[in-house]
C-alpha cells in the first residue's frame, strides 16, 4: 500500500485494516453485498475530435457501488488492474508514476475547488513493465478512483452509433435517476449536465489546469474531472500552454477548454437527438455559456477571498486579471497567494518573489479595480503557497525510484492543505 484516503472511505462507509485494503483493492475481491463481477464497460467517443468507436474500459473495470453520506451514489473503479476485452494490444496495467500523477493532481485540483474523482487508493504490485514514453523497466501498481458516475459522454455516443433508442432511453433515465433527479427529460439531463460542466471547466481555469486530452470518452455526465493522463498545472499564464505533446494543433490549449468543453457537449447532444427533439436539446445547451460565466466568476472570486459585485463588472476585472497575468507572466501560483484577501494585501504582496511585476501602470490599472472588493472568508496563509508545476512531479520521482523514499511525495501531499 502506498497510498490510501481515510476520508474518502469513510464517506462511503467503508473502513479496513491494511490487510483488508490489499485484498479489496489490489486482489479485488469483491465487497459485501456488492458487485461480484466487475464491469469492464464499453464506449465510443471522439478523440482530438476524431470519432473512436474501438474503445472502452481497457485497464480497469467498475468494481463496486455505494451511496456516500451525501447520499451521492458513488462508484469505485480501476485503474491498472489487468487486461479486458478491450485492451487491445495494451497489458493493462498501469505505472506507479501514473499513479502518483493521478494521486497529486486529485489531491491538488480537489484543493483548489475542483470537482475532481478521489484517488482511493494506490498500491504497487511489483511488477516491471516496459513502457515507450519513461523509462523502463518501470514499476507497476494498481490504483482505485472513487467518483460520482462511471457514466461517460461517450457511453451515449456508442448507442446512438448504433441507432439504439431504448438503450439510450433507458442510459438517460438511469442518470437522471441517480445523478439529476430534479431534471426534466433528455434535454433537462443535458442542460443539467452542461451547467455541471461549465462548472468543473470554469474552476479548471482558476485553477491554472490543464487537461491534455478533452475527449469526449473522458468527460463524466456529472461534470467531475477523472482519469488523469497528460495534465499540467500553469507556471505562468500562457493561453497557448498544452499538456499533451501529441497535440499539436493545440485544440486543448488552456485558453480553449470552454470552447472544447462546449464541442463536446454538442456531440453528446448529438447522440441524444434519437431521442428528443434538437429544438429542446438546443435550448439546453443556451445554459452553458452563462453558467461557464457565472462559474468562472465564483471560482476566481473565492480564490482570491474577495466578494463579488456585479455580474458585468466581475466578469470585466476577470478578464483584466487574466491579462495582467499574461502580459506580466508572474508566477501564477505565487500571485493567486499574493493577492488572497485583497487589494489591502499590497505590502505583503511586495515581499514576495512575485514583488518585481506588481509595478507598472498595467498592474496600477488592475490593482485600482481589485481595490473595489471587499475581503470575504479566511485571512490569507502566511505558509508558501503549494504548487504542482511539472517539474515538482520528476523531482519526487526520483528518490521514489532511486532508494524509495516517499517523504517528498508525502510533504507535496501534504502543502495542498495551504492552498
Amino acid at each position: 500500500m502506498r497510498y490510501k484516503d481515510d476520508l474518502a472511505a469513510r464517506s462511503v462507509g467503508l473502513s479496513f485494516s491494511d490487510e483488508a485494503w490489499t485484498q479489496h483493492f489490489g486482489r479485488f475481491d469483491s465487497l459485501a453485498d456488492n458487485l461480484k463481477q466487475p464491469l469492464a464497460l464499453r464506449y465510443h467517443g471522439h478523440q482530438f475530435q476524431n470519432y473512436n468507436p474501438d474503445i472502452g474500459d481497457g485497464r480497469g473495470f467498475l468494481f463496486a457501488q455505494l451511496m456516500d453520506n451525501k447520499g451521492r451514489f458513488m462508484d469505485l473503479a480501476t485503474k491498472g488492474s489487468g487486461q479486458t476485452p478491450y485492451s487491445r494490444r495494451g497489458d493493462g496495467r498501469l505505472t506507479l508514476l501514473g499513479g502518483i500523477r493521478e494521486v497529486l493532481a486529485t489531491r491538488y485540483l480537489g484543493s483548489l475547488g475542483v470537482n475532481t474523482s478521489k484517488t482511493f487508493c494506490l498500491i504497487e504490485t511489483g511488477e516491471e513493465l516496459q513502457r515507450h514514453d519513461e523509462p523502463s523497466p518501470t514499476r507497476s501498481a494498481v490504483m482505485t478512483r472513487l467518483s460520482h458516475s462511471h457514466i461517460r459522454f461517450g457511453t451515449f455516443q456508442r448507442q446512438a452509433f448504433f441507432e439504439a433508442t431504448d438503450n439510450l432511453e433507458a442510459l438517460v433515465e438511469y442518470c437522471v435517476t441517480h445523478f439529476y433527479p430534479e431534471a426534466k427529460g433528455v434535454a433537462g439531463l443535458l442542460e443539467a449536465c452542461a451547467i455541471a460542466s461549465a462548472d468543473m471547466v470554469a474552476s479548471w481555469m482558476a485553477a491554472g489546469f490543464v487537461h491534455g486530452v478533452m475527449n469526449t470518452d473522458n468527460m463524466n455526465i456529472t461534470g467531475e474531472s477523472f482519469d488523469y493522463g497528460p495534465y499540467r498545472f500553469l507556471p505562468t499564464l500562457k493561453s497557448s500552454h498544452t499538456a499533451a505533446y501529441f497535440d499539436h494543433n493545440k485544440l486543448y490549449a488552456f485558453a480553449k477548454q470552454p470552447e472544447a468543453m462546449y464541442w463536446n457537449l454538442g456531440q453528446l447532444a448529438q447522440s441524444l437527438s434519437l431521442v428528443c427533439d434538437d429544438t429542446a436539446l438546443l435550448a439546453a445547451l443556451d445554459a452553458y455559456a452563462p453558467a461557464y460565466r457565472s462559474s468562472l466568476i465564483k471560482h476566481i472570486f473565492r480564490r482570491l477571498a474577495v466578494e463579488s459585485n456585479d455580474m458585468e463588472a466581475d466578469i470585466a476585472f476577470v478578464l483584466q486579471t487574466f491579462r495582467y497575468l499574461e502580459n506580466s507572466q508572474c508566477s501564477w501560483p505565487q500571485f493567486w497567494h499574493d493577492w488572497q484577501g485583497g487589494a489591502g494585501q499590497l505590502m505583503r504582496a511586495k515581499q514576495s518573489p512575485n514583488s518585481e511585476y506588481y509595478t507598472g501602470e498595467e498592474f496600477a490599472d488592475w490593482l485600482t479595480a481589485f481595490g473595489a472588493y471587499e475581503p470575504a472568508g479566511k485571512p490569507p496563509s502566511t505558509e508558501a503557497p503549494a504548487s504542482l508545476i511539472y517539474e515538482d512531479i520528476g523531482a519526487l520521482w526520483k528518490p521514489i525510484d532511486e532508494a524509495d523514499d516517499w517523504s517528498m511525495f508525502e510533504a507535496k501531499v501534504e502543502s495542498f492543505e495551504r492552498s
